[in-house]
């Protein structure tokens, strides 16, 4: 018998101007499509003229360049649509899509659907609903007392996963795939008897008691900082009055 994580899976991630989701914008993304492990797979690659300003801070991460993205990268509306209509294709084939640490990708990826194609990303997936496995939350969960940090460069030292150029979209993509797979094997007394549409579900009311955790912590240690339980997206904030 053939379970989810020996299965068809796409992964998506995004390269971006900051970490505000709801002013930030997108600079590079990539779509994988693996159709089994070890099986060569399937990149779509956008690089993106965002029209706003690239902090140095965001090209030192992932080494975009404000003068390199102007003369190089599309316009953003060709590009979200482009991204959105795949993204669709993937739920509509019932494909699930690995996207690491999803609240962040997905929701930056519906606020450029509403600034330059006047959309959403719920409206692109009303035809079929997206089956999202995302590592960090998987693992928190399934490993939940394990010390240390839960990033993409950890999880890949944990799951012994090759990650070959980290802050690189397609890259990313890959290996937070990888790290999927790996945590299926790893739990499969746990996991093998549930579908990605049960764990889509499940991990709803994983990250909500994660965010509360994460929440509850920062009060104690006096953190002004408010965690969102949203997942795997963050519904759009009211226009201000």
């Amino acid at each position: 018998m053939s379970y989810w994580y020996e299965g068809p899976l796409a992964a998506f991630d995004t390269e971006t101007t900051g970490v505000d989701v709801e002013s930030d914008r997108i600079v590079s993304a990539a779509l994988v499509v693996q159709d089994a492990p070890g099986v060569r797979p399937r990149v779509t690659r956008w690089l993106v003229n965002p029209g706003v300003p690239v902090p140095p801070a965001a090209t030192a991460v992932h080494g975009l360049s404000e003068e390199h993205l102007q003369r190089n990268g599309r316009w953003p509306a060709p590009v979200m649509f482009e991204i959105a209509e795949l993204l669709a294709e993937q739920a509509a084939a019932g494909r699930p899509l690995v996207v690491m640490n999803a609240p962040f990708d997905l929701t930056l990826l519906d606020r450029e659907l509403r600034r330059h194609r006047a959309s959403s990303l719920d409206h692109w997936l009303e035809p079929a609903p997206l089956r999202v496995l995302d590592p960090r939350v998987l693992d928190r969960h399934l490993d939940r007392y394990r010390k240390g940090r839960r990033t993409l460069t950890d999880l890949c030292a944990h799951y012994e996963v090759t990650l070959s150029d980290a802050h690189d979209a397609a890259a990313d993509a890959l290996a937070a795939l990888e790290v999927v797979r790996a945590v299926g094997r790893r739990f499969a007394a746990r996991l093998e008897r549930l579908s990605p549409a049960d764990l889509h579900a499940l991990q709803t009311a994983w990250h909500a008691a994660q965010a509360r955790g994460l929440q509850a912590w920062f009060a104690r240690s006096g953190t002004p900082e408010t965690v969102d339980t949203s997942w795997p997206l963050r519904p759009e904030l009211p226009a201000a009055a």
